[in-house]
This record gives C-alpha cells, sequence and structure tokens, in this order.
C-alpha cells in the first residue's frame, strides 16, 4: 500500500473516532469549535490562550468526587472544583468515571465524601423524589460555547415539562442545528443536574439518552418529575 493511501486511510479512521459519539476532551473540544469557524491567525492565538489559562487555572486547584453507593438508577459519581459541579457520570464505573475527569481537566480527582456532601445529599434526595431543584453551582469552563448555550437553556425548562431538540435549537436561535443541540445534550458532563432527560424527539418519543439504561432511565426521570409518557 503507498504512503499516500495509509495517510489517506488513517485520515478517515480519525474521522470515524471524531463521529463515535465518544464526549471530546478538553482540547479537541476547543479546537472543533475553533475550526468550524474558519479562525484567523489571531483569533488561533487567543484559543490557545484562552485554553493555556483553562488548563493552567484547574491544575492550581483540586477536583474531589464521591458516590452514591445505591440509587433508583445504580451507582451516581458526582465530581466538584472549586467552582461547581463539573460531572455526574452513572454509565460506566468508577475508573472510567476518573479517567474522564482527568482527560477533561489535567486533575486526577480525589475522593471526599465531607467535601461532597451537599452536592451527593442534593442528587441523592432528587432521585428519591424529596427534591424538586438543585440548589448547586456548576462548573462548564470545559465545554465548548454552542454546549454551554444548549446546556443553559435546556435548564430553562421547568421540572414536569418537556421540549423537542427542534424547539431547543430555536430558542437557541440556530433553527437548523437540531442535531447539534442533540449532540450536545449527549455529551452532557453533568446529567440529572442539567436536565437534558427533558428533551424529546420531534415524534414526542424519547430519543436517545447516554446514561446506565438509555431511555429507561430517561423515562424514569421524567415520571419522577411527573411527566406522563
Amino acid at each position: 500500500m503507498s504512503e499516500e493511501m495509509n495517510v489517506e486511510r488513517g485520515y478517515e479512521n480519525w474521522l470515524d473516532e471524531v463521529d463515535s459519539g465518544s464526549p471530546p476532551d478538553l482540547i479537541t473540544a476547543v479546537l472543533d469549535e475553533l475550526y468550524a469557524s474558519g479562525p484567523s491567525p489571531q483569533e488561533t492565538a487567543q484559543a490557545q490562550e484562552r485554553l493555556r489559562q483553562a488548563m493552567a487555572s484547574v491544575r492550581q486547584e483540586q477536583i474531589y468526587y464521591d458516590v452514591l453507593p445505591r440509587s433508583p438508577i445504580g451507582p451516581v459519581y458526582i465530581a466538584l472544583s472549586a467552582r461547581g459541579v463539573v460531572a455526574i457520570d452513572f454509565s460506566d464505573g468508577k475508573e472510567a468515571f476518573l479517567s474522564w475527569i482527568r482527560k477533561r481537566t489535567g486533575v486526577y480527582p480525589v475522593r471526599s465524601p465531607e467535601r461532597m456532601a451537599e452536592a451527593t445529599h442534593q442528587v441523592q434526595d432528587y432521585l428519591a423524589g424529596k427534591r424538586a431543584a438543585f440548589d448547586l453551582p456548576i462548573d462548564m469552563r470545559f465545554l465548548t460555547n454552542f454546549q454551554r448555550t444548549v446546556l443553559r437553556a435546556v435548564m430553562k425548562v421547568p421540572r414536569g415539562e418537556v421540549i423537542t431538540y427542534g424547539a431547543l435549537a430555536r430558542v437557541i436561535g440556530r433553527p437548523k442545528a437540531a442535531r447539534a443541540v442533540g449532540r450536545a445534550l449527549g455529551s452532557n458532563p453533568i446529567p440529572i443536574i442539567i436536565p437534558c432527560h427533558r428533551v424529546l424527539a420531534s415524534d414526542g418519543s424519547l430519543g436517545g439518552y447516554s446514561g446506565r439504561g438509555g431511555v429507561r432511565t430517561k423515562a424514569e426521570l421524567l415520571r419522577l418529575e411527573g411527566v406522563t409518557l
């Protein structure tokens, strides 16, 4: 096989990985956003500087985590920075969760039930039907501008109500971006607190859900909030 064909095949494999649906790491997310807009040299330099600042700031702090070992949706892992909740995960277990945090932030979390007590308590109460809303800060430093826009919009959908991907795209002023909205929700790093489960397909079906149990868990969270399916 020629060198040119090897390069082409390697590029195709890279594209397959990009389209695989896994959430981007911090560097990839910044570069994706940068190249999507066709950057000028000045914009490239500014984006690189923002990335360096974000990485440097988080390395100067610690990220803590804890786990709810039992809940209606199984074990739930929660991570917290000095600025707020960084991640919630109930998909792949402890090691995958810690590896994801380190890849995204550059910091390996330290377990601290004491520092995590309020966050774990609120999530536990929510899943037990004892809490209707969260009172926790959220750290979105490690997301693209588009992801932040989508996730902030979905946080405004009230408990007990739902919205479609297309309607949410119109809310953020991007009416043709329903699929991109779906991808942003699919890589939501803070599910439950950021209620991506409240977004449905255009035909009213559940659509997708990346957490453990898939759409069954999505349906359970909606029922917990009083949504009749």
